[in-house]
């Protein structure tokens, strides 16, 4: 972990306690009918208004291919690459996973993932998928933290992100 990184989470371990809340997200891969279809990477992390990044929660991909040759395409994900990506050595416990096939997903995060560290304030959620010999798309789904009350926004990808959910819960 590189040292910034580390001098963040440790600051902000000590500024913020841990919230007992959740937040539960669906989204859907569609199913495209196209000639070569590979199931797309997918990075997840929490960012502010201004677009700064707080925390991953979760990059799909090839983790199974040998010699870690899945993480070469990883790049293509740039929004997240640039924030993120390129300081992890991934596989990274707790945040990588396998790719999904098309259908609805449903993930959840509590207080042991990058939630466990938000100030309160406002968030968003980003999910950003690409897909070898496909293409490439960015759905930004915002949420407050700490959550007064149970809230569901939601969002919707064009063509390699379908409908996307956010709920928070307290």
């Amino acid at each position: 972990m590189p040292i910034r990184y580390a001098a963040a989470l440790t600051a902000a371990s000590f500024a913020w306690p841990a919230v007992a809340a959740d937040l539960s997200l669906k989204v859907e891969i569609p199913r495209l009918g196209v000639a070569e279809y590979h199931r797309p990477y997918v990075a997840i992390w929490i960012e502010k208004p201004d677009q700064s990044f707080v925390g991953n929660l979760a990059v799909w991909y090839d983790i199974k291919l040998r010699n870690n040759e899945g993480t070469k395409w990883l790049k293509d994900m740039r929004a997240w690459w640039r924030k993120s990506g390129r300081e992890l050595n991934m596989p990274v416990d707790g945040l990588s996973g396998a790719t999904r096939a098309p259908g609805e997903h449903t993930v959840q995060f509590g207080a042991g993932s990058a939630l466990g560290r938000l100030a309160p304030g406002e968030y968003q959620v980003v999910l950003e998928a690409a897909r070898e010999v496909g293409g490439r798309e960015l759905v930004k789904v915002p949420f407050v933290w700490p959550p007064k009350g149970s809230t569901t926004t939601q969002a919707s990808g064009q063509h390699e992100l379908g409908a996307v959910s956010v709920t928070v819960k307290p």
